[in-house]
């Protein structure tokens, strides 16, 4: 699946494009199910927290600060086929990094059973979180809708997988950018209703499994050439 080419003349694995592409996306698609299954299995704890980062108060810290990490280096190490491409992975790159060297606010005492870490209060760090996630998440929304969706050919010219392929990815870009807004909408226009369901979670998870899929999608996992 990943096309791995292990003959002596054959680049190491993490140099192909294509074998990037995949594990980006795939990391991208499986945190939200790691975070929520380690709790579950770990302290019987059904309830989802209320957004991914705020998994990085408990017991599964471990598995959060390690995908992330790993997206952030796929995504410095990334080349692309433009320099665009190189600079906006770069980008997103950085932003992951620095939404886990500034955490975002501390678990409410709701969520006593699984916290394990309690930071010092600190609105900088909150919002500058809030900030670097958003540019996260809005970089990989720029490559899906104007960067994967890049040709050689002409639109006419182009095969019918490829047509197919650019939907998915306007379609990708567009979830992850209404996610962003939802989220922000709904906590400063419906606090009530924010603060009482896991809004920014889900949103969250639509945000980053669609950003995973359309990085599948990119690495020919699906919908492959032509």
């Amino acid at each position: 699946m990943l096309n791995i080419n292990y003959s002596e003349t054959g680049d190491i694995a993490l140099k192909n494009q294509n074998t990037l592409r995949r594990i980006v996306g795939a990391l991208g698609m499986f945190l939200p199910l790691a975070l929520y299954l380690f709790i579950e299995i770990d302290s019987n704890y059904s309830t989802v927290l209320p957004s991914i980062s705020h998994y990085y108060y408990t017991r599964a810290a471990g598995i959060f600060v390690i995908i992330v990490s790993m997206l952030s280096v796929f995504l410095l190490i990334y080349k692309g086929e433009d320099t665009a491409d190189f600079y906006t992975s770069t980008i997103a790159g950085i932003s992951s990094l620095l939404l886990l060297l500034f955490p975002t606010d501390n678990l409410s005492q709701n969520f006593d059973p699984v916290c394990v870490t309690v930071l010092k209060t600190s609105d900088f760090r909150m919002y500058f979180h809030f900030i670097c996630a958003g540019i996260f998440l809005l970089s990989l929304a720029y490559m899906s809708a104007f960067l994967f969706t890049k040709s050689n050919l002409p639109a006419q010219s182009r095969g019918k997988k490829k047509i197919i392929r650019n939907r998915i990815y306007r379609i990708c870009a567009f979830l992850i950018v209404a996610a962003i807004a939802a989220i922000i909408i709904f906590r400063q226009f419906f606090p009530l209703v924010y603060e009482k369901y896991p809004i920014t979670f889900w949103m969250e998870v639509v945000a980053v499994e669609a950003f995973g899929f359309s990085w599948l999608v990119k690495g020919k996992s699906i919908l492959d050439d032509n």
